[in-house]
């Protein structure tokens, strides 16, 4: 999942940053409205954190623009304003969830998978294929109620395709999900990736559609 972090505050963005890149997200980092403008307007993210007192414009103006012009990427604001006024203007310009400065990291990345889930109208908080469950609070994988061992990067991968259950995803669609600006993509990777979760999943699990891209196994052939 690609997010786009954006805070003017160096220690708190590093910082935040790292912890979601932990957590197994993709993240790129922008310090200020019109980065983030720009940013939103020529690529696809699946949610933005965004801080409201930046320079060049503040994060209300950001949100606006989103708006105005028609994208629907979930939003959750992080500020150090707390007054109600403050919440209300938020969420009326656009915001999906706001949360006040300091938070606890936890509750944040609770917020994101919530948020998340319910833009992809999904209610259960597991995704389920055939005999696969993936959780996606502690990242755990089972097969048939077993334990899978995944890394961090094949578990990205199984993530996506188990969001979109059906639906044919280009190796250029996944790496835009997995690899955030400035990291290095090997050209075989996802490649690699698909073909270890086979072995784990079940050589049928995943398909492949020559010069289109992977997709799940309908009805969820696994094990």
């Amino acid at each position: 999942m690609r997010v786009l972090l954006v805070e003017d505050d160096r220690m708190i963005g590093d910082s935040l940053r790292e912890s979601l890149r932990a957590e197994g997200y993709a993240v790129d980092w922008v310090r200020d409205a019109e980065a983030a403008v720009a940013a939103t307007g020529t690529e696809r993210f699946d949610l933005l954190l965004l801080d409201l007192g930046l320079p060049r414009a503040g994060g209300l103006e950001v949100l606006r623009t989103l708006r105005a012009r028609g994208d629907a990427t979930p939003v959750i604001v992080l500020t150090a304003r707390d007054g109600p006024g403050d919440r209300v203007a938020g969420l009326d310009a656009g915001a999906d969830d706001y949360l006040v400065k300091p938070f606890d990291l936890d509750e944040l990345l609770a917020r994101m998978r919530a948020l998340l889930r319910r833009h992809a109208g999904r209610a259960a908080p597991l995704l389920r294929h055939g005999g696969v469950t993936l959780d996606p609070a502690t990242h755990q994988v089972t097969l048939q109620g077993r334990p899978v061992l995944l890394s961090a990067r094949e578990y990205a991968v199984l993530e996506l395709l188990l969001q979109r259950p059906g639906a044919v995803l280009s190796r250029a669609q996944i790496e835009d999900r997995l690899y955030g600006w400035g990291e290095e993509i090997e050209s075989n990777a996802v490649s690699v990736y698909v073909h270890q979760l086979r072995k784990k999943l079940g050589a049928d699990f995943i398909r492949s559609m020559r010069g289109v891209g992977y997709f799940l196994a309908p009805g969820g052939d696994a094990g």
